[in-house]
C-alpha cells in the first residue's frame, strides 16, 4: 500500500507541476534542462572511467594472491532439466582452489531433482538442496534456503543457464577484498547472441548496461548486482539479513540494501558470465516486465531510506537519484504530450500555435533518443568491439528495441501498482529453448 501511495503521489505531484507550467512556462524549457543534466552526468562518468583507466595502468593495483576465501557457489533452478547440468560440470571447471557447489530445486515438476541428485552422487563438491513443495516462493527465499548449509565466507550465485570461464573467479575475487566491499558483479553477455533479432539487441543491452556499470563504478556510484555472476561476501549478507523473500528481483533490492548500510558494490567487466539469450517475444516481455517492476518498486520502497542513511555515501546517493530520472523521463514526455493533445480538444486556441508546441515536444524527444542511440553506439564499439557499421546498424535498431520495449511497459508497471494487489508473480525465463529448437530441426533434417 505504501507503494502505491508514494507512486500516486509522485505521478499527482508530475501532473500538478506540467499542468501548472504549461499555462506560465514552455515546459519543453525543464524537460531539456533534465536531459542535459542526465548528459553532463554522462559525460562525468567517461571522463571517470578513463581517468580510473590511465591510473590503473600507471599504478597497477598490487593482487594479493593469498586472498582465496572458501566459496559457496548458488545455482537455484526451477524446472531446469535441460541445462541444469551442464551448468554444473561447467562450474566444476573453475580453476579456484577452494568452493563447494550448492545445487538448489525449487520445486520442479520436471525431473530437475533428480538430474541434481545424480550430480550431487558423481562430484564431492556438489550439494543438492530439494525444497519441498510448500516452500515459500521465489528465487530469495531458494537462496536464503541454501544460505543456512553454506559454509563459504562468500557467496557467489549463478543462474541455472550460467557458463563461465576457468579463470572467472580468479578474476572477480581481487575486487571483493577491500573491507568496504560487500559484493562484486560480473559482466553478463549473451551466448547465443547470433540467434535472431531479439538475441542480438538482449545482448547490446547487455553490453550498454556494461558502459553504465563501469561508469558507476568510476565514480564509487551505486553500482547495482545483476543476480547472475555476483559475488557477495558473507559479513554483508549477515548485516543486511540475507535476501529479501518478499521482492521479484532479489539482486536490485540487495543492491539497494548494501549501499544504505555502507557496503560498496563493485563491477569487474574482466570476469564474464555467458547465459541463454530469450528467443520469443512473449518470454522476454514477461522477463523485462518483471525487471521493470522490481526496479520502480525498489525505488519506491527504498528512497527515502537511502537518501536518510548515514552509511550510504554520498556520491551513491546522487548517483542513484541520477538513475531514478530515467523512469520519471518517459512519464514526463507521455504526460506533456498527453496533456497537449487535452488542451487542444478542450480550448479554443491556435491550432497553429499548438501544432509548434507538440512539434517542439516530439523535436526534444528526437533528441534524446539520438543521444541514447550514441550512447549505446559508443558502448558497442568500446565493450562489443564492433566495426563503425556494425555498432552504428546495431545501435539503431537497439535503440528502436529499448523504446518498443520500456516506453509502454512503464506505463503498464504503474498501472499495476497503482491498481492491482501485489504479487510474487516471477514471470520465469524458460532456459533450453536453443537446445530444443536445434534439436527440432535435426530432427526434420532426419526425416527428410
Amino acid at each position: 500500500m505504501r507503494e502505491r501511495i508514494l507512486l500516486f503521489v509522485i505521478l499527482s505531484c508530475l501532473g500538478v507541476f506540467l499542468y501548472i507550467f504549461q499555462n506560465h512556462v514552455n515546459t519543453v524549457a525543464g524537460f531539456v534542462i533534465l536531459c542535459v543534466c542526465m548528459v553532463i552526468y554522462g559525460l562525468y562518468s567517461i571522463a571517470a572511467t578513463k581517468y580510473q583507466k590511465r591510473k590503473l595502468k600507471k599504478f597497477p593495483p598490487v593482487v594479493n594472491e593469498n586472498y582465496k576465501p572458501f566459496v559457496s557457489i548458488m545455482i537455484p533452478a526451477h524446472n531446469e532439466e535441460t541445462v541444469i547440468a551442464n551448468t554444473v560440470e561447467n562450474i566444476l571447471c573453475l580453476d579456484y582452489p577452494s568452493f563447494e557447489v550448492i545445487v538448489i530445486d525449487d520445486r520442479s515438476s520436471d525431473n530437475t531433482a533428480s538430474v541434481i541428485k545424480d550430480l550431487e552422487s558423481r562430484h564431492d563438491k556438489v550439494k543438492a538442496l530439494i525444497r519441498e513443495k510448500g516452500a515459500f516462493p521465489g528465487k530469495s527465499a531458494v537462496l536464503n534456503d541454501a544460505f543456512k548449509i553454506a559454509k563459504g565466507d562468500a557467496v557467489l550465485v549463478f543462474d541455472a543457464d550460467a557458463t563461465v570461464e576457468p579463470d572467472f573467479l580468479n578474476k572477480l575475487m581481487p575486487n571483493l577484498e577491500p573491507s568496504d566491499v560487500g559484493a562484486v558483479q560480473a559482466r553478463k553477455i549473451i551466448r547465443n547472441k547470433d540467434i535472431n533479432f531479439l538475441t542480438r539487441c538482449q545482448n547490446n543491452e547487455y553490453t550498454f548496461d556494461t558502459y553504465l556499470q563501469v561508469g558507476r563504478d568510476a565514480v564509487k556510484g551505486a553500482v547495482e548486482l545483476r543476480g547472475n555472476g555476483e559475488l557477495i561476501k558473507r559479513a554483508a549478507l549477515e548485516d543486511i539479513n540475507g535476501w529479501n523473500n518478499y521482492t521479484i528481483t532479489d539482486d536490485l533490492d540487495m543492491s539497494t540494501r548494501l549501499h544504505i548500510k555502507g557496503w560498496d558494490v563493485r563491477f569487474c567487466p574482466e570476469a564474464c558470465v555467458y547465459e541463454e539469450g530469450i528467443v520469443y517475444l512473449l518470454p522476454l516481455f514477461r522477463q523485462r516486465r518483471r525487471w521493470l517492476e522490481g526496479t520502480i518498486r525498489r525505488y519506491l520502497e527504498y528512497f527515502a531510506e537511502a537518501m536518510k542513511s548515514r552509511k550510504m555515501s554520498l556520491r551513491a546517493r546522487f548517483d542513484m537519484a541520477v538513475y531514478i530520472t530515467q523512469f520519471i523521463m518517459p512519464l514526463w514526455f507521455m504526460m506533456e504530450v498527453a496533456f497537449r493533445v487535452v488542451k487542444f480538444l478542450t480550448d479554443k486556441i491556435d491550432p497553429y500555435s499548438l501544432h509548434n508546441v507538440l512539434w517542439s515536444s516530439l523535436i526534444v524527444s528526437a533528441v534524446v533518443g539520438f543521444g541514447f542511440f550514441l550512447a549505446i553506439r559508443y558502448s558497442l564499439r568500446r565493450y562489443g568491439n564492433l566495426s563503425r557499421l556494425k555498432a552504428f546498424r546495431q545501435a539503431l535498431e537497439t535503440t528502436i528495441y529499448f523504446f518498443i520495449i520500456w516506453f509502454p511497459m512503464e506505463l503498464f508497471i504503474c498501472g499495476k501498482i497503482l491498481f492491482c494487489k501485489k504479487d510474487m508473480n516471477w514471470g520465469k525465463t524458460a532456459h533450453g529453448l536453443v537446445r530444443e529448437e536445434k534439436t527440432r530441426q535435426e530432427l526434420e533434417l532426419q526425416e527428410v
